[in-house]
């Protein structure tokens, strides 16, 4: 039996605490269809974003931008400074501050299966970090 051949997808993530009064501003520009989305499908290496909203902590988000490679979001980032940092700065009025949470690697199998990723299966506990008190201040920093 060979093994299956692995494809990497480069993953950005991003955490971001929201101003109270800025959060619907906040999500139509950082939303799969937002601002940011439209800037990055100007390269066919974007593979989509999703911003995802916490449950328990008010105004706390992350992003996640799937780029094919990190080389892709790297081009993607010389070809588009402009651009990138105009938004960028239109856009940081929303937020009281944001930090890259890392750059990850998602591994997909061949066939399809998810290898490793963003996320739990069902055998395995979430692992919720803005509970853990290594991460009780949460992983971003002041502006």
């Amino acid at each position: 039996m060979t093994e299956p051949r692995h494809h990497a997808v480069w993953i950005a993530v991003w955490e971001f605490q929201v101003r109270p009064d800025s959060t619907a501003e906040f999500e139509r520009a950082y939303s799969p269809d937002g601002l940011w989305a439209e800037l990055f499908r100007r390269s066919s290496a974007f593979l989509g974003t999703e911003l995802l909203r916490d449950r328990n902590r008010a105004g706390r988000y992350l992003t996640i931008d799937r780029w094919a490679s990190s080389e892709a979001l790297r081009q993607f980032k010389e070809q588009f400074a402009e651009e990138y940092a105009a938004l960028d700065r239109a856009l940081e009025k929303l937020t009281e501050w944001e930090a890259l949470v890392g750059d990850f690697e998602a591994i997909h199998a061949e066939h399809g299966g998810l290898i490793g990723c963003i996320g739990h299966d069902s055998g395995s506990q979430v692992n919720d970090l803005s509970t853990n008190p290594m991460h009780s201040e949460g992983f971003g920093k002041s502006k």
